[in-house]
């Protein structure tokens, strides 16, 4: 997989991300492939090295090239995008951006969604930032984007509606369930910003573990005294150690465990509760018995879960148990890659789970459920029906030490 990394820590905006991902390598004629795709001849890009706070950046600039740009409504957008040229992928993720700002606008102004007018956002310079920026992104293979808490700014700023406060009410509402703070003042994060950021890009507290292959630095239009006013991406590609992450894609990944202690739940439904919890999402579900103030007993039920599945997960804890709150712990996650192997004994076949690092197997398991319904099936007891599918495995080379055969996975 490849992976990259925002630092949004001084802002974001559509031309800072288009000049970072510029900035990490991809030809500026990509872009302007893509914006030509979707208003062609309208908006022309340029590409300049400037200075922010002592930290050289890429500066990109879409000029309009029409003298009245059109305001469009959502359904417009949606229609320029959906007929373009593009690669599906670049389509799919400028839907995506473009949709998540049209749903916030609506809500603030109480409109239907198509029918948003987007006034600045809808400007040629803002459609040729957020078809770039994914044009971008796929130009560069990247498979998976985070990034770190954003800074929003403070203060107030003057819009299409008048005089309005920082930040402004479309980057909160899409901001929302993200790390945010102030940051500095004046709009650090403006609403094309954020819409690319919170659409494409999964947060992370940190910049997670890769292997880092290049970075790029696109440059706001202001120069702050105080701090580099840029955008970074840092691209690399996946930790290849034999380790994979809860989303199977062989990197040490970031992910939570949601905890919540619970004192007054009927213990019988704690076995329902935990495979709820993993069917929802969760790589791992468990309870510790802990003892409360005033010596009451109860659980502390935990849940390790990937990035996106935090919201679902959360929900079965806050709906199929009493508690009412959860908290929330960063972790990282570092597992061996694994493979499925079945074996064929009396009555049926058994799965083997087999752990690996690189191609070499470190465990070999057969799978309970498979042991436990087969020995029903057969009239066996348990404890034979697992024997035999243990040397089941190691007579088919699915031992500790071996490689892994070369054979499909069922």
């Amino acid at each position: 997989m490849k992976p990259a990394w925002l630092d949004v820590s001084a802002g974001v905006a559509g031309d800072m991300l288009l000049g970072a991902l510029v900035d990490a390598g991809v030809p500026p004629q990509v872009v302007q492939a893509a914006i030509d795709a979707v208003v062609p001849g309208s908006v022309r890009i340029e590409c300049s090295e400037v200075v922010r706070c002592g930290m050289r950046a890429c500066k990109v600039d879409p000029v309009v090239r029409v003298d009245d740009p059109p305001h469009r409504h959502w359904s417009d957008i949606r229609a320029l995008l959906t007929t373009a040229a593009l690669p599906e992928a670049v389509r799919t993720d400028t839907l995506r951006v473009f949709g998540r700002l049209a749903e916030a606008e609506a809500g603030i102004h109480g409109v239907p969604v198509d029918r948003v007018h987007f006034h600045e956002v809808g400007a040629l310079d803002s459609i040729a930032d957020i078809v770039g920026a994914c044009a971008a992104l796929h130009y560069l293979g990247i498979e998976r984007v985070t990034a770190g808490p954003l800074s929003l700014g403070s203060g107030s700023v003057v819009a299409a509606h008048g005089t309005i406060p920082v930040p402004v009410p479309a980057v909160l509402a899409m901001s929302s369930g993200r790390r945010v703070r102030a940051g500095g003042d004046g709009e650090l994060a403006t609403p094309t910003g954020v819409a690319w950021v919170t659409a494409l890009a999964d947060e992370s507290a940190a910049l997670p573990s890769m292997r880092l292959e290049r970075v790029g630095i696109g440059a706001g239009t202001k120069d702050f005294p105080d701090r580099p006013n840029v955008v970074r991406v840092l691209v690399g590609a996946s930790e290849a150690t034999g380790a994979i992450g809860s989303d199977g894609t062989g990197a040490a990944a970031e992910n939570v465990v949601l905890e919540a202690n619970v004192d007054d739940l009927d213990p019988r439904v704690w076995p329902a509760v935990l495979q709820r919890l993993l069917s929802s999402g969760a790589d791992d579900a468990w309870l510790t018995p802990i003892l409360m103030k005033k010596g009451r007993p109860a659980h502390t039920v935990h849940a390790l879960v990937a990035v996106q599945h935090v919201e679902q997960v959360s929900a079965v804890l806050l709906t199929e148990t009493s508690t009412i709150g959860l908290r929330r712990l960063v972790v990282g996650k570092t597992a061996l890659a694994r493979a499925w192997r079945p074996v064929e004994i009396t009555g049926g076949r058994v799965r083997i789970k087999v752990a690996l690092d690189l191609d070499r197997i470190i465990q070999a398991t057969p799978e309970f459920d498979d042991v436990a319904e087969l020995a029903r099936a057969t009239g066996r007891p348990v404890r034979v029906v697992l024997d035999e599918a243990v040397a089941a495995a190691v007579s088919k080379g699915l031992a500790t030490g071996q490689r892994l055969p070369d054979e499909s996975v069922p």
